[in-house]
């Protein structure tokens, strides 16, 4: 049985996450409070846009931290599929509210009601300087989680954009259908990402190879190794959607020397070196002998 693992170092960017948490997390309380002060719809999608970006920077912080615990008895591969766990919450918490906000604004399609044009103003010129603040504060980051962050406050200064320009519009003319148009837009996009990400979420959860990697070649490589006879129960799985783990039977000659065996290894280790892979287990098996799982 050949075993191997390989542990990346965290990256220490968990004070960067927490400063952006805190930005964001009491800029959405302010802009809920905004929303219904400016009876404007357009304001309280962005404050869900917010909202579950205060929710991915929290889980995001809590599990920089928490990922570096590692292996226990009761989880024997480490903590970092609790990630999973924490974006599924997330996508949970966004759908819900995606919905209550178009159940809100499609009526006022038809009754459009004037929203204090002047305040969306205020609110969307503040968004996108503690929206910005916050992509400042974490660009140029090397963990994967901080780079999916800055992305996603990113959309939300292009968001606060948006509001302020149909807030600019609304000061000058009489169009208050303005703001349930640019609120189900906002949703509808919160919406679409919200669904990709579930989408890729239950595919990790239900163990699905992980999306770029093509495992019929990897196995095809293994199989075309010199003193390879064949392989078998070939397993690759995520953990978090960034480090996977592998597993496979290798069949070797039946009179295959120790060094010969080491060398396998060394061979298929090479082969899966491209890939993220915390974890790999190597199962070798003579060709005269029958298959433990068989």
């Amino acid at each position: 049985m050949g075993h191997h693992h390989h542990h990346h170092h965290i990256d220490s960017t968990t004070g960067k996450i927490k400063t952006a948490f805190f930005l964001n997390f009491f800029f959405t309380i302010i802009e809920f409070i905004g929303g219904l002060l400016t009876n404007s719809m357009a304001i309280l999608s962005d404050a869900l846009h917010d909202l579950g970006d205060s929710l991915s920077l929290g889980l995001a912080w809590f599990l920089q931290k928490f990922s570096r615990k590692e292996q226990s008895d009761h989880f024997s591969f480490g903590y970092r599929r609790f990630s999973l766990l924490a974006a599924l919450i997330n996508s949970v918490v966004l759908i819900v509210g995606s919905i209550f906000i178009l159940t809100e604004a499609v009526p006022r399609l038809l009754n459009p009601e004037q929203p204090n044009a002047g305040g969306m103003i205020a609110l969307s010129i503040l968004g996108i300087l503690v929206n910005g603040a916050a992509v400042f504060r974490l660009k140029g980051g090397d963990s994967m989680n901080q780079k999916i962050m800055t992305w996603h406050l990113l959309e939300d200064v292009l968001g606060w954009i948006a509001v302020l320009g149909v807030s600019i519009v609304m000061l000058f003319f009489d169009v208050p259908i303005l703001d349930p148009i640019a609120s189900i837009g906002i949703t509808l996009f919160i919406l679409y990402n919200v669904v990709k990400n579930l989408i890729q979420t239950m595919r990790l959860f239900l163990e699905g190879v992980p999306s770029g990697v093509d495992l019929e070649g990897l196995s095809r490589k293994i199989n075309n190794l010199p003193d390879v006879q064949s392989t078998h129960h070939t397993h690759l799985w995520s953990m978090d959607g960034e480090n996977h783990a592998f597993s496979t039977h290798i069949v070797v000659r039946a009179e295959a020397t120790k060094e010969e065996i080491c060398k396998v290894k060394e061979e298929v280790k090479e082969i899966l070196h491209p890939i993220s892979l915390e974890h790999i287990t190597l199962e070798i098996e003579y060709e005269d002998e029958p298959c433990s799982l068989q």
